[in-house]
């Protein structure tokens, strides 16, 4: 994997980067930044959970002057939590540059967006319709904009925008630099490459690097009120070394977190409320072994160079198979074999199978491990320990007390003494986890929308939420959930 301080990447960017744990960059990351760092035009082709955010926002960030304070960057996202979350982001990684990030979406009053706009941030993350709103009413003047990115631009295709898109960067100065973010490339994104974009370079993930070797994949389906416990008994078995948890959102990485602590474990959290203080003191914990299990979302865990994890458990299963392949790829590093364990509710069966098929990878069906499976395999690992300690110590220091105590008590109950003492003592702390609902395929974009638009004519009704009609959304609710990656 490249480092980030190995892309050319200026030394505030850097610094932020550090302040947020971030060392590795990703497929994406490593082939973008670069290319984009040199001014050119850049198609990437790739999926949410690939860390575009950064590679689209470091070169951004590097060529504003953050002394004038106009808008220098321009991002178009398809929703209102996408350009939130964007925001949010960019915002972190200029921290030490004084560059600031405003998200615009439709719901909100348009005054209270103009008051923000006057404050001058160099950069906007906005939903095509309301920026175009903004465009008309003067109050987001472009004239100032250098780069300009179209963020899940076949998402924004399918919700209808593409009009929107064209209108938009044909209001930016041309001599912008364009970058273009798509998970897939129907001709109509790619006739917008070849139209208003100047010698695009394409990246690509590639499907090879969707595999995953040296890491065995399994998952358990079980109902979501018993997913705890069965994380805690599969754990008892195989006594991970260090091993990291995900869980969806912030509060459920708590109440995890919690409950393994009740429940004996070294364990750790990390999310984005966490001071950054916080997150590193947790971070070398676990690095240092002071930590057995960290738990984590998403967004927390991503770039993170870690040695030495021998399992992920995928507490809650992610929506993207992009995100699946980072998870689990936090073990089985430097040739050595590493375990990944889902947990999913039957609901979520159709979604696991579609991560095997992306991922081109069987996942093995495990029963659910119980309480006496997890009592004897922690039992087993004293066995392990003491004919590890058989094999390799000179005994004879201890072989005087242990004739003494063979001749009050037969060897049996000596040996089940031994293990009684060294077995790590199960405790059945009561835990409580809030439930989250089951993610199911997202449902391909069938007749029913796109008859909505006939002739190339948007009919969602007035213009609300990001340039469209509440009833319009509603209908994708879908694809909102899937985009909070750290609630």
């Amino acid at each position: 994997m490249t480092k980030f301080n190995e892309l050319g990447i200026s030394a505030p960017i850097m610094k932020a980067l550090e302040k947020m744990g971030f060392e590795e960059a990703t497929p994406i990351q490593t082939e973008t930044i670069p290319l984009a760092l040199e001014g050119n035009d850049v198609i990437g082709q790739a999926q949410t959970g690939t860390g575009k955010t950064a590679a689209f926002g470091i070169p951004m960030i590097n060529k504003i002057d953050q002394k004038l304070k106009k808008i220098q960057g321009l991002v178009v996202a398809p929703t209102r939590e996408l350009a939130i979350q964007v925001a949010e982001e960019l915002n972190r990684l200029s921290k030490f540059k004084g560059v600031r990030a405003l998200a615009i979406y439709g719901g909100s009053p348009m005054d209270r967006q103009i008051r923000a706009l006057k404050d001058g941030p160099q950069i906007v993350v906005a939903t095509p319709g309301r920026l175009l709103d903004h465009m008309r009413r003067k109050t987001i003047r472009i004239d100032n904009v250098q780069t300009a990115v179209l963020d899940e631009a076949d998402e924004m295709l399918n919700m209808g925008f593409i009009d929107d898109i064209r209108d938009i960067l044909k209001g930016i100065p041309e001599e912008r630099q364009t970058l273009l973010f798509s998970a897939t490339m129907p001709k109509e994104i790619r006739n917008i490459a070849t139209t208003l974009m100047k010698d695009p370079k394409e990246v690509k993930v590639k499907a090879k690097e969707m595999t995953v070797e040296n890491i065995d994949q399994s998952f358990i389906e079980i109902p979501e009120k018993y997913k705890f416990d069965t994380l805690n008994n599969h754990m008892d078995i195989n006594s991970p070394e260090l091993a990291i948890v995900f869980a969806r959102t912030k509060k459920r990485v708590d109440e995890v977190t919690e409950g393994l602590q009740a429940r004996g474990y070294r364990a750790e959290g990390i999310h984005g409320d966490l001071t950054q203080g916080k997150r590193m003191s947790v971070l070398n914990k676990f690095k240092s072994g002071r930590v057995d299990v960290l738990v984590a979302t998403d967004v927390a865990a991503r770039g993170l160079d870690i040695s030495g994890v021998t399992h992920v458990y995928n507490f809650d299963i992610p929506q993207d198979p992009e995100s699946y392949v980072h998870r689990i790829g936090r073990t089985g590093r430097a040739g050595r074999t590493g375990e990944a364990i889902s947990l999913i509710t039957p609901r979520e069966v159709a979604h696991l199978h579609l991560i095997e098929k992306t991922t081109k990878s069987k996942m093995k069906r495990l029963v659910p491990p119980s309480n006496q499976d997890a009592q004897r395999g922690q039992q087993q690992v004293t066995m392990d320990k003491i004919t590890k300690t058989i094999e390799q110590k000179d005994l004879k220091p201890y072989q005087e007390t242990a004739k003494e105590l063979l001749e009050e008590h037969d060897s049996v109950t000596v040996v089940a003494a031994a293990l009684s003492m060294l077995t790590k003592e199960r405790r059945d702390t009561p835990v409580r986890i809030s439930s989250v609902a089951p993610i199911s395929v997202k449902k391909a974009h069938g007749s029913k929308d796109n008859n909505r638009r006939q002739n190339n004519k948007r009919v969602y009704g007035q213009r609300s939420q990001g340039g469209r009609s509440q009833g319009g959304r509603n209908n994708r609710k879908g694809n909102f959930q899937r985009r909070s990656r750290d609630q």
